[in-house]
Order: C-alpha cells, then structure tokens, then sequence
C-alpha cells in the first residue's frame, strides 16, 4: 500500500533503492554503543573523497566569478592541490591526525582546498564564522585551540593587531606558496575511523554564545547518502527533460555553514558535480547573470535570497531557463513564497524542495519537494532514510501523531556532540543518542510539520502563540516582502505579539489593514498588537536566520556582511 500522499511509482522507486542489494541498501550498525539504521554502501571517510575524486578528470570542480576576476579549478587539478598543501601543513605546521586547523575567510578556493587538505590528513577543519567580529573570533579560536589559522585578509584586519595566539597563513600572501610546496606528494593516507572527529561548525549564535558542533567522518557520509538518495529518487520518479545542460549547482550559501560546506563542496566532490560560487555579499543580479553563463541547473537559497530574486528589477532580464531545480532551508518558506517562486520560475513547478535540519544534524532530517510539496504545503516532508523523528512532551514522553512537542531526532547523522562542552553535549543528545533540537512541531501522517523554535515561543496570558503561524499569514499579504513576528514584554498579559515587516518596493500598507488581514485568519491572541512597518531588511545573520534579539533590542547586531 502507498503512503498517504506518496503516489505508487514514488513508493516503489524508494522500495527499490532501499531494498537489500539496492543502491541505498540500509544495513544495522552500532555507533557509539548504540545500534540503529545506516547505508550499507557508504562513505567512510573524507580523505577518500579527495582520492576518488580525480577519478572526474579535467571537468571543472570549482568555479569562482566575481564578473571581473575568474579562477577554475578542475577536478584533477584540485586533487593535485589538496596533496600539496596537506604536505605543507603536515611538515611546516606540525598537523597531525586530530589536530585543528581554523580556516576563517570569504568563500574561495583557499578556503575549500584548506578543508580538504585538514581532513585528508586526519585532522579537525573549523569553519570559524566569516561574518563575525574580532571578540567572537578570539573566542572561536580559544574555545577550539587550532594548529593554524589559515585567514582572508580582511578578516584578519579585523583584529586590529591583536595576537591570535596562533600561527597564521594569510590566503592571499602564504596560501600559493602552500600549493606549490609539493607538486608530485602523495595524498597522506592516515589511518581514519569513521568516528573520528572531521569538523568542526558553529552554531549561529541568535541566542547566547556559539557552540562548537563536532561532525564524524560517519555524520557527513551519512549526510552524503541522504542527499544522493533524494537526488536520484526525484530524477528516477521526474526525469529531466532532453537537451538540459551538465549538472551545475550554484552556491550562494557560506562555507562555514553546512549548506556551502557539505551540501555543496563535499557533495560536489563526491559526485562529480561542477559548483559556481558566489563571491562577497549575496546580490540578485550576480545569481542571474551566473545562472545564464554558467548554464546552472539547480540552486540552493534561503528564504531571503528567493524573495529578493523574485523582486530584482532585473528579473525577467536573464535567461534563467537552465535552472532544473532549486530549494532549501535556514528558515521557513511561506507557502505564498513557494507559490510566487513556481509562478516566476515555471520549469520549478516540479521540482521546488524543503527541508529540514541543523548543524547538529549533519543539515538534513526530512525533505518536501514536487508533487508532495503541492499535497502538503506547510510540511517540511518525511524523514529521509536512517533518521528516526519522535515528538516528547515536556516530561520526555512521546505524543500521539498530529500533537505538537519538542522534535527529537535520532540516527549516523547526528553530531558527536559539542566540542569542549560536556555539559551542553549532554543537554541536548539524550539516552539513545536522540538529539533534542529545540524546536517544537508536529508528526502527522508521516510528515513533520514545524511550529517554532521554542525560545521563540510567544506566551500570552498563558496561550502558547508560535510566530511561524503569524508570519505565513502576514507574508501572504502582497505588500509584505517579509515578516518577524516576536513576543515583547507586557505587564498584564506577560507578552504580547509584535510584528516587523518589511514591505516591497512599490507597496504601501498600514498597520489598520494588515490587523484586519490577521483577524480574517488567526484567532484573536494571535493578532500583532504592535506593529513596525518599513524598507529596511530584516537583521539576519549569515545562515540567513533572523536575529530576533536584534529586534525586542536585547542585543546589537554585530556580524560584519562584506566580501
């Protein structure tokens, strides 16, 4: 029998790849004393990636554009690249297996083949957040204590003279004398388990002091088998039409997070696949005008970056007819978002996606796309193979289907923990290695619905109000380009419901009209009490995410966006 809403030839695709002997076979193993559900047929370690990898040739890996200054680096090429500078790091810095290296910098090719290079020989890659500040960056490089720190100029500069306590390779002055080391070394070969330490990400920090998210060789294999396996039971269930274009992905998220780092550099390597990257601050006209010359066939956005290509002036301008497919998360799309994108962008109708994850999760739990999207609009879709989703209490216990509570999650995926941080660690991955995520939503009929993170839950005269529900009704408002909903103090009623918006260009509304919209469809507590209506964006940090303590001014913002 099909699953609800999961039409038979889908089902049947899943059953086929899943099944013993299938390409995506599931085998039980036991990681970290725990047994649970893995691919059988997976990536190991990620050293082996950069060695397989010259196995794709003289094709392009790495494509960086600015429109004024272009570099391309093949596959061979990077692979050639990696071994060299791996050998430099090895005997000039004295990085060994376990080892940290900091890479802190805009998106570039230093910065990937950085990565490459620590992995490969065992050691620990940090991703330290590009957009931060001098105070945040001498934290992340107290809290991980790295080898090296291998940093772009600029954030460099930010330290204004500060010693950071480590040696530095600055990649515009040392980082071609790294690649040259060693032309003819061999790629290290290091002994490497697959439980063993690879990276290392910080959370965003919207709240409180980033933490350090330690992924296993196993966490980003296990990722890699998740998103190869949706990748080909679309293309098996919607075949591509004839005459598209190679495989191209353009990234436009940032490496220290896990939609540039692993959805795209790691997932790009293993599968051969050609990458352009977007260089310094998102800007919709650079995505158009590298969509039609590089002949992108899929896209990965946040919310923010859709919203803001659909309204380019621009848009209509460029030949966009490559692009395949597109999607993603860092928030939650509106269904009105989803709708504007397929209208404007018909050749997506199919094959827009959403999901759901975080980077202590390896980035992703469920997926949403195509037909399923269109059945079920505000679902963030079914959990992907291997990982377990159970909805608890506040006591812990699990709930009946369609009640909403904390979601858990469980399966290789999940991080080893906190780097330096056993009690936090402890905190948020339970018995059973189910991590507790934070957020509250609702499983019902094999899909998992999101409401809201629960620091962001709205208590009002003791209603629990989540601002998801708020924001989807006022975004679906065409004068809104985007909305924050969050919970100001109140004297009688504890809280009591502000909305932020962000009108378009050309639009005008007031706060009379849209508290009328709001009552049309949400019950009375949940309309806005307070609104703020203006052009300036949302602040958000560089996952995308929206700073909220920015706006019930508990905090500055204070990450720096530029090149």
């Amino acid at each position: 029998m099909a699953q609800i809403g999961v039409s038979e030839s889908l089902a049947t695709i899943e059953a086929d790849l899943l099944k013993p002997g299938g390409i995506f076979a599931l085998e039980s193993v036991e990681v970290l004393g725990e047994s649970m559900s893995a691919m059988a047929n997976r990536l190991k370690s990620l050293r082996d990636v950069v060695a397989n990898s010259v196995g794709h040739g003289d094709g392009d890996y790495l494509v960086f554009s600015d429109g004024v200054t272009e570099r391309r680096i093949t596959f061979r090429e990077h692979e050639r690249l990696v071994a060299s500078v791996a050998s430099a790091l090895r005997d000039q810095y004295g990085v060994t297996p376990g080892d940290r290296v900091a890479i802190l910098g805009a998106n570039s090719p230093e910065w990937i083949i950085a990565f490459w290079a620590t992995v490969s020989l065992g050691a620990v890659a940090v991703g330290l957040n590009g957009w931060w500040v001098a105070p945040e960056i001498l934290y992340g490089l107290e809290d991980c204590s790295p080898k090296v720190l291998i940093v772009d100029r600029k954030r460099l500069d930010r330290l204004e003279g500060q010693d950071p306590g480590v040696p530095v390779i600055v990649m515009e002055d040392d980082f071609s004398a790294l690649e040259a080391y060693a032309p003819d070394a061999e790629l290290p070969n290091p002994p490497i388990a697959e439980d063993d330490p690879a990276i290392i990400l910080y959370t965003s920090g919207t709240t409180g002091r980033p933490k350090g998210a330690v992924h296993s060789h196993r966490n980003v294999g296990a990722l890699i088998g998740l998103t190869f396996f949706h990748g080909l039971r679309n293309i098996l269930n919607d075949p591509p039409p004839a005459g598209l274009p190679p495989t191209c992905q353009l990234v436009s998220s940032p490496l220290f997070h896990v939609s540039g780092l692993h959805t795209g550099a790691i997932a790009y390597l293993v599968g051969g696949v050609k990458s352009v990257w977007t260089v310094g601050r998102f800007d919709p006209a650079v995505v158009m005008r590298l969509i039609e010359t590089e002949q992108v066939t899929h896209w990965s956005f946040t919310p923010t970056m859709l919203h803001r290509l659909l309204l380019h002036p621009e848009f209509g301008s460029y030949n966009l007819s490559s692009l395949r497919s597109g999607g993603g998360g860092g928030s939650t799309f509106s269904p009105a978002l989803i709708s504007s994108a397929k209208e404007s962008l018909p050749q997506l109708r199919t094959t827009f996606g959403v999901g759901y994850g975080l980077t202590e999760c390896t980035a992703l739990a469920t997926l949403n796309s195509g037909a399923e999207l269109d059945l079920f609009p505000t679902a963030v879709g079914r959990p992907l193979p291997t990982v377990e989703i159970e909805i608890r209490d506040e006591s812990g216990l699990a709930v009946a289907d369609g009640v909403e509570g904390d979601i858990h999650l469980r399966g290789p995926n999940i991080m080893l923990g906190y780097w330096n941080k056993p009690d936090e660690t402890a905190a948020a991955i339970l018995e059973g290695r189910w991590l507790r995520t934070g957020d509250v939503g609702r499983f019902e009929g094999g899909r998992l619905y999101l409401a809201s993170r629960r620091h962001d839950l709205i208590l009002r005269g003791g209603e629990n109000i989540y601002p998801a529900e708020i924001e989807q009704r006022i975004e679906a408002h065409p004068a809104i380009m985007e909305v924050c909903v969050v919970g100001v103090a109140d004297n009688e009623l504890g809280q009591i419901v502000k909305a932020v918006c962000v009108l378009k260009d050309e639009a005008n509304v007031d706060a009379a009209e849209l508290t009328l919209w709001c009552a049309e469809a949400l019950a009375y507590f949940k309309v806005p009490a307070l609104w703020e209506i203006g052009r300036e964006p949302l602040p958000r940090n560089a996952t995308g995410k929206v700073v909220k303590a920015v706006l019930t001014q508990q905090a500055d913002l204070h990450f720096i966006e530029e090149d």
